[in-house]
């Protein structure tokens, strides 16, 4: 038990000597810890409760998600009756009251069309139901209706797609260690330390960013336009910087090219040097788009971001090469925001801010002050009852305790882990509570020593049996903070992440350091009594 080997002794000093450096650039400023080679930039990051921040809880609106699934259904539907074999002709399809309904002009290609849209529809989760119920009513009408488990199902697959899309776009943004997690069924919280100002945030978030190019419908009457009216197969979308003045205009209903097709966008400018978006496509969209504009020169098509008309430029040759740019009066700060937007990929759905909070920089400062000094008064008390307790072998736990310390900050850098308010407390916990195993080690020896075997002896009985007691006891402490850890959120998670990387550092300093600190003076000294 006491005797070491240099590569031992080397497997024990080389991990303490790489936390203790890996922490130390949490104590630099950061134009010092800018100039550090890049495996040295390891550094606690602290959560919005320390460095102030913004919180943001979005909400997702369900009526949102399901009124996109019928216009996807009403797309699917169109395609697929199209192109059968043989064609079934239908009648105008409606979507009122949440469901699809449509007339079959032979009432023979009922059933072959219901035949061809199943097949559309699928199951919803594990649920044993499909998304949509397809039935006939009437003997020719066919009538599409949206489940209860469907509509469920796409709401959670949606919150999902959003929350990863939020995510994208904050980390475009630069800020550090967000949190962002879902809450109840169609609810997300973004926390972003160090933002003071949440304004850009929420008009990032704010955007769905779907994207889309449609031709304008310039057989449509300009005052039914006015009057929100437009021909079949066209719908009238807003366009607020249209220069005759009309608010509106209408475009095909038929998407061109979708945001969908995008592999790039970056904030530019144009030969007047006005703030443009560049946006490039993949080889189907370009495709695409190259094709659409060869067939319709001399013709207008529409840019619309979210259901608004941004530009509506006319086709005066094919755009080809798989580019195109974005004119909508931008300035230079939201053409770069519509950039990350589009580069992120388009939201799902829409969210609104129903909760906003801003945290200063000044509680976070009080908090860290507060915790500061509640650790070194727990270190200092725990250093000097180790002291008066145990002499020699206290100032092992001291030196242990200290190097704890100093280790746990290092892992945290290393792993990237954020420390926030109830993470501070966790530290002092596991100050406090690193000296256990050298409590119980220490009263061992003492125990060995009464039963009369020497010192080396009773060093080694001592540090061998309280070691299972030791380890049992940090494997049930272990399993109550991995609980919280998996299952909390927050708070309770900043705390469990402490928590745990203080019992596996303790446990290494506090059993395997101090062993081979009390080795090396065993060794050296020749002791024949120790006083604990």
């Amino acid at each position: 038990m006491l005797n070491f080997s240099r590569w031992a002794i080397a497997a024990i000093l080389l991990p303490l000597l790489i936390g203790v450096l890996c922490a130390v650039p949490s104590f630099l400023p950061d134009a010092t810890v800018a100039k550090l080679p890049g495996f040295m930039q390891t550094r606690v990051n602290l959560g919005l409760d320390l460095a102030g921040g913004s919180h943001l809880l979005l909400e997702a609106s369900t009526q949102d998600v399901a009124k996109q699934r019928l216009v996807n259904m009403e797309e699917q539907v169109r395609t697929e009756l199209r192109r059968g074999d043989p064609r079934i002709a239908i009648g105008d399809i409606s979507s009122r009251d949440g469901k699809l309904s449509f007339m079959v002009r032979d009432p023979a290609q009922v059933d072959a069309a219901v035949e061809r849209i199943r097949p559309l529809t699928q199951g919803a989760g594990l649920t044993g139901q499909r998304d949509f119920n397809v039935e006939v009513v009437n003997s020719s009408t066919v009538v599409i209706t949206p489940t209860d488990a469907g509509i469920d199902n796409a709401v959670k697959s949606a919150m999902e797609v959003a929350t990863e899309v939020i995510r994208k776009r904050i980390d475009e943004m630069g800020t550090r260690e967000p949190t962002i997690q879902q809450q109840g069924d169609n609810r997300i919280v973004v926390q972003v330390p160090g933002l003071q100002d949440p304004k850009a945030l929420k008009d990032l978030l704010g955007q769905t960013a779907k994207l889309e190019f449609k031709l304008v419908d310039t057989t449509a009457n300009p005052s039914e336009v006015a009057q929100g009216r437009a021909p079949v197969g066209s719908e009238v979308l807003p366009y607020p910087a249209n220069p005759s003045g009309v608010p509106a205009i209408a475009v095909k209903r038929q998407v061109m090219v979708s945001g969908e097709d995008l592999t790039d966008a970056t904030q530019g400018y144009d030969q007047n040097n006005q703030a443009i978006v560049n946006i490039r496509f993949n080889g189907s969209g370009g495709r695409k788009f190259g094709q659409v504009t060869s067939q319709n020169v001399n013709r207008p098509f529409a840019i619309i971001l979210d259901g608004r008309v941004l530009s509506a430029p006319n086709i005066n040759e094919p755009i080809l090469g798989g580019s195109a740019q974005i004119a909508g009066s931008f300035t230079v700060e939201s053409a770069n925001q519509l950039a990350i937007a589009l580069r992120s990929g388009k939201l799902p759905v829409a969210l609104t801010v129903v909760e906003e909070r801003t945290v200063g920089p000044g509680l976070g400062a009080d908090s860290i002050r507060a915790g500061l000094i509640a650790s070194i008064i727990a270190v200092v008390a725990v250093a000097a009852f180790m002291f008066v307790s145990y002499g020699r072998f206290g100032v092992y736990a001291n030196i242990a305790v200290a190097i704890n310390v100093l280790v746990i900050l290092g892992v945290m850098g290393i792993l990237g882990a954020t420390l926030t308010l109830p993470g501070i407390a966790g530290f002092v916990l596991t100050i406090g509570t690193a000296v256990d195993a050298n409590v119980l080690i220490y009263e061992r020896i003492r125990e060995e020593r009464r039963r009369g075997r020497n010192v080396v002896q009773a060093i080694e009985h001592g540090y061998k049996e309280a070691s299972r007691t030791i380890f049992e006891a940090n494997v049930t402490h272990a399993i109550a903070g991995g609980i919280m850890l998996a299952l909390g959120s927050g708070p309770v998670k900043g705390f469990a992440i402490v928590l745990l990387i203080g019992i596996a550092t303790s446990v290494f300093t506090a059993v395997t350091f101090t062993r081979l600190l009390a080795s090396r003076w065993v060794r050296a000294k020749r002791p024949t009594e120790i006083t604990i």
